[in-house]
């Protein structure tokens, strides 16, 4: 099996086979970083349900309708508690930086829990991360919607981003269905090459942001910025493919339906990742 660049689906993966055999501003980008600096654990994981996997006795081997209603809960959560976030910031904006740091340090940390402490697959985490990564999109999507753009409104500035992410995602969807681009353990290297090199980036730019008092040259709205937004909505793009390809292997392989719930936690992070970059796209063309 395929590694993904996902450390999430990966650990699926990974724990799967054991039981059964600060933030600079607005605009530096949390989803993208957290998205890239789990790539740099792809090396620990190997082809595990593919080799010798034999579910226990008792479980039911996972699905494509598992995967699938397990996503739409997790996204369920997260878009009702977004909405939330942003009603409740509409009414009394000083709510802006707590809900966004609330949900950013609480959607980071289940995060590592789900990866480090092997809980990918723990429905009580999953949804918990949707709560607090919930508030967190709802209260960037206030920000960019309303006070770093001038030449749109809210609303359509948001309905674009959220059409672009389901736009991207359904088109990567159909592009790994119909195997215009193949999933080769050479493809999987590259785009881990550039997940990284895009963590060290911001990184640097995050760095330099805290001496200048800036958002840095790669999110100030200038082309630079414009450019690394569309380099990382390139390998947030791409990395579909790789979860899509690992999804298809787990269930191939009899993995058990819990599974699920890693999986959908995997394809939650990298929406998030997606839409973010979109949104801040789109807030460049749109700002003075």
């Amino acid at each position: 099996m395929r590694e993904s660049s996902n450390p999430i689906m990966r650990g699926v993966v990974r724990d799967n086979k054991k039981e059964n055999g600060g933030y600079a501003s607005f605009s530096q980008g949390f989803a993208g970083a957290g998205q890239a600096s789990m790539a740099a654990t792809q090396q620990q994981y190997t082809d595990q349900y593919t080799q010798g996997y034999t579910p226990q006795t008792g479980t039911r081997p996972l699905t494509i309708d598992d995967v699938v209603t397990k996503t739409a809960m997790t996204l369920g959560v997260l878009v009702v508690f977004a909405a939330g976030a942003y009603f409740a910031i509409s009414q009394n904006e000083s709510l802006a930086m707590p809900l966004w740091l609330v949900g950013m340090l609480g959607g980071l940390g289940l995060v590592l829990v789900a990866t480090f402490g092997r809980k990918q697959d723990n429905p009580g985490i999953v949804l918990a991360y949707a709560a607090f990564e919930g508030l967190f999109v709802g209260a960037i999507s206030y920000v960019f919607g309303n006070f770093m753009v001038s030449n749109t409104s809210a609303g359509a500035l948001i309905g674009q981003a959220v059409l672009g992410t389901l736009g991207v995602f359904l088109g990567m969807l159909v592009v790994y269905k119909v195997g215009a681009i193949r999933v080769t353990p050479r493809f999987t290297r590259m785009l881990m090459a550039g997940l990284v090199g895009v963590l060290v980036l911001m990184l640097g730019n995050l760095v330099i942001g805290m001496f200048t008092g800036s958002a840095g040259i790669l999110r100030d709205g200038g082309p630079i910025a414009i450019i690394f937004s569309l380099v990382c909505i390139g390998l947030a793009a791409f990395s579909f493919l790789l979860d899509f390809d690992q999804a298809d292997q787990l269930i191939r392989a009899g993995a058990p339906s819990k599974a699920a719930w890693g999986i959908a936690l995997g394809l939650t992070v990298t929406l998030v990742w997606l839409y973010i970059e979109i949104l801040r796209l789109l807030s460049y063309f749109n700002s003075d």
